[in-house]
């Protein structure tokens, strides 16, 4: 045991290793597990290889856990505000990483990182020793594009750190659609393959036109007359205006199917949708003295 001003000395020069991992001193082995996994991925040299300042907190974070994460030398630590009092201090095997560990309860780091950082949705891992090869993960973005645009097809530019890639939106694009840049998202660790980068797309609703699948559907005002009588109606469509013949007695409500008239489909090369356009009868809203008794004759001979 330590004289009174000697253990006193150590506290107060040691490192505090419960605040280096965020936790309390009455932390559960549990937590501190759960602490350490999360700094050591968020600061793990083979993600920031280029930042000394994140691999020197990553060392400090190991040096707590490997220490924390071993009963005796916490108990140690804990009395003494050091893990081996009579060096004055503990260094984790001396030098920059990789780290091992001596503690037994806590198997190889090296298993601990790779079930840390080996979790990247659809991505392999190869062991190589502590720090393994491990490649990047995916990144997903949600993009916004009209109607027109998914008929045509468009571009969007995504800005990737000091880079800026153009990326290709197919015609025929739907909400739900996921287009791949292949090796833009994270890089990989340790040599491992950069991740991908998926745009979610979304399509915008349209005040024209109602979208089924590759099909659309066209709200088409036609007076009475032309109901009545039959006549010929113009069209709206994504491209330009086309010319529809309606028969006498056409009923408001009723469509007409215009084939290929529609959205292209995704990935098929002139192929489209087929469009509906759907009769809306309009009356006038005001009529004069003479209009009115002229309509209410027309209505007597037809009832």
């Amino acid at each position: 045991m330590l004289p009174g001003s000697a253990e006193k000395r150590f506290i107060g020069m040691a490192k505090d290793y419960y605040q280096t991992l965020g936790v309390a001193r009455s932390a559960t082995e549990k937590e501190i597990k759960q602490a350490f996994r999360r700094l050591a991925k968020q600061y793990h040299p083979d993600t920031h290889p280029d930042d000394p300042k994140a691999e020197a907190r990553f060392k400090e974070v190991n040096e707590a856990y490997e220490v924390l994460s071993d009963k005796e030398k916490r108990a140690t630590y804990d009395r003494f505000g050091t893990a081996n009092p009579q060096q004055g201090g503990w260094s984790p095997g001396g030098g920059g990483y990789p780290y091992t560990t001596t503690n037994p309860d806590i198997g190889d780091l090296g298993d601990l990182f790779s079930s840390i950082f080996g979790s990247a949705r659809g991505r392999g891992r190869t062991q190589t020793g502590p720090f393994s090869r491990s490649d990047g993960e995916d990144i997903e973005q949600s993009v916004t594009i009209s109607l027109q645009e998914a008929y045509t097809g468009t571009t969007r530019l995504v800005t990737k750190g000091e880079r800026t890639v153009r990326v290709n939106i197919p015609a025929g694009a739907k909400t739900g659609t996921r287009v791949r840049l292949a090796g833009e998202g994270s890089p990989g660790a340790g040599g491992g393959k950069s991740g991908d980068l998926f745009l979610n797309v979304q399509v915008e609703p349209d005040s024209r036109f109602e979208r089924t699948g590759d099909d659309l559907t066209v709200e088409v005002k036609v007076d009475m007359f032309a109901a009545m009588l039959g006549g010929e109606i113009e069209v709206p469509t994504m491209g330009r205006t086309l010319k529809l013949k309606i028969p006498p007695g056409s009923q408001s409500g009723r469509k007409f199917r215009l084939t290929g008239k529609g959205m292209p489909v995704l990935n098929k090369a002139e192929t489209f949708g087929d469009l509906y356009a759907r009769l809306l009868i309009s009356v006038p809203e005001t009529l004069t003295s003479d209009q009115r008794a002229l309509v209410e004759k027309l209505r007597a001979s037809l009832s």
